[in-house]
């Protein structure tokens, strides 16, 4: 065989790996959105309250954020493809499991499981395609891993719509096992473990550093999912898991200091680059969870759309994102540090969320939002590619695992806390904006008394009785003092985000570039 055919035989190898992680990326993304539309339905036809129901989103992000950060060292264990492979299985058997549930707790459990498969697939299968490129072209393999991250979540909300409005909630866990038996084949056939990969004994393996990460990153994730549901602190529940969370992260990383051997090698992050990477993919995941989240429910609770439609929007405007990748990696590859490269989406971000402030109205059309958030999209875009670039410019080969962990589980507590956050902040903006809104309406204005009355003559035109359409004036003035809170609540969480955005800026500006780590022989 000539070097040229060898060339082309390995070129084809490396196209096959990528198109494989990143289904695999995508499709572990696209589980944590779709679940989402089929709520209602799940409901109904298991015949849970909307709080047991909520129990199927919440196992799957506490699964999959506990395993997020024992990814490098599972590859290790056993062999990144064996791992890889094993995951893939264990995600596409579970998703089999979930259509077949017959019950919440069925369904949740088989969730939790599905989602201890998923957390793999995301932090390795970034992994897999950074180190299938030379270190020139890491810039081009993060763009395509960054692709599949946002396809995954931009498709869910649709895909999920369409098969709840026109099959049955089956479907969207059964639509896996296919896709999930094909990247099975691919990984086993394509995807090779690193030859620097070590197996421990059994006796070295760190059992307490699992044990502690398990417990405080399950106990954190619960208290995020459930803390607004439960009325935070004043639930037992919630007090007992906060404080086995931070006891917990403590001893964790006491021990993973101290032990020869750690599950996750927190020592990787005294490179600077990475450690200030994983610090901005926490605040990435806060905005971009956090603002994405805001808008679905922005435009079905106050402006009546339908999910089908909300779902469109993020869909459309997430992939139409796409064409904004190539032109932020070709600035990288022409030389703009991509601390600069950062920080100007960082402050577009800030100008989005400003401008999302004081455009929302009750009369927001489909196509204003859209280009608000393509234009956010473009910020957000800019950061991502620049928080890659940063975070592994300096890591040898065979750091980029760790590094992929911990930027991966980062960016996924980061919009937990964002999501959680946003929503306390909401409920507790509303009931202020509603507090002085109510002050502002006097008994005696005569402005409210003249609407007052032209409300109770238009629901007595109607046939009501001079009680009955008083009363139904004073729940309409009720519900327009409501729709107005939220709106400014709503208002209030965009400037808060924008200027937590802009504030990273002058710390951005003072990273330094670091020279760029050899790489080692992974192939």
């Amino acid at each position: 065989m000539t070097q040229s055919d060898t060339m082309t035989e390995y070129g084809m190898r490396r196209v096959i790996i990528t198109l494989t992680a990143m289904l695999c990326a995508i499709l572990e993304l696209l589980d944590t959105t779709i679940v989402n539309v089929a709520l209602n339905d799940l409901q109904g036809n298991l015949g849970a309250t909307l709080s047991e129901v909520s129990w199927v989103v919440t196992a799957y992000g506490i699964g999959n954020v506990i395993l997020i950060p024992m990814t490098s060292w599972l590859s290790r264990q056993f062999g990144r493809r064996n791992y890889f492979a094993a995951s893939i299985f264990l995600f596409t058997l579970c998703s089999l499991l979930c259509g077949m549930a017959g019950s919440i707790p069925e369904l949740a459990l088989f969730r939790f499981l599905q989602g201890i498969g998923g957390g793999a697939l995301l932090a390795t299968s970034q992994t897999i395609i950074t180190e299938s490129y030379p270190v020139e072209k890491r810039g081009t393999a993060n763009l395509i891993f960054m692709m599949s991250v946002i396809v995954g979540p931009a498709m869910g909300p649709l895909i999920g719509g369409y098969i709840i409005d026109h099959y049955s909630w089956p479907l969207i866990f059964y639509i896996n096992v296919p896709l999930g038996i094909l990247a099975i084949l691919l990984t086993l056939q394509y995807v090779r473990s690193p030859s620097y990969d070590n197996k421990l004994p059994a006796a070295d393996v760190d059992w307490p550093g699992i044990v502690l990460l398990t417990v405080m990153v399950g106990s954190l994730q619960y208290v995020l999912e459930k803390g607004q549901e439960e009325d935070w602190f004043s639930n037992r529940t919630i007090i007992t898991l906060s404080v086995t969370a931070g006891i917990g992260a403590i001893l964790f990383i006491w021990r993973e200091l101290s032990c020869s051997h750690p599950i996750v090698s927190l020592r990787v992050l005294r490179n600077r680059n990475l450690a200030a990477g994983t610090a901005f993919s926490f605040i990435y995941g806060f905005g971009s969870y956090g603002s994405t989240f805001i808008v679905p429910l922005f435009t079905q609770s106050q402006l009546n759309w339908p999910a089908t439609d909300a779902g469109l929007l993020v869909c459309l405007t997430s992939l139409t994102s796409l064409l904004i990748f190539p032109l932020t990696n070709k600035l990288l590859k022409s030389g703009v540090k991509p601390q600069y490269m950062m920080s100007c989406g960082m402050i577009i971000f800030f100008a989005n969320c400003y401008m999302s402030a004081h455009i929302l109205t009750p009369e927001t059309g489909f196509q204003t939002f859209f280009w608000v958030l393509i234009f956010r999209y473009f910020g957000l875009n800019m950061i991502l590619l620049s928080i890659s670039a940063i975070a592994f410019s300096t890591l040898q080969t065979r750091e980029i695992a760790e590094g992929a962990a911990f930027t991966g589980m980062t960016r996924q507590l980061g919009g937990s806390f964002g999501i959680a956050i946003i929503t306390t902040f909401i409920v507790r903006r509303n009931m202020l904006h509603r507090g002085q809104l109510l002050s502002h309406l006097s008994a005696d204005e005569p402005g409210m008394l003249a609407r007052l009355h032209q409300t109770t003559q238009a629901f007595k035109a109607q046939g009501f009785q001079e009680d009955v359409a008083t009363g139904h004036a004073h729940k309409l003035l009720d519900m327009v003092v409501l729709k107005q809170s939220t709106l400014l609540s709503y208002m209030d969480v965009y400037i808060v985000i924008g200027f937590l955005f802009l504030s990273c800026v002058p710390f951005i500006l003072l990273l330094k570039n670091g020279k760029a780590a050899a790489v080692a022989d992974a192939h």
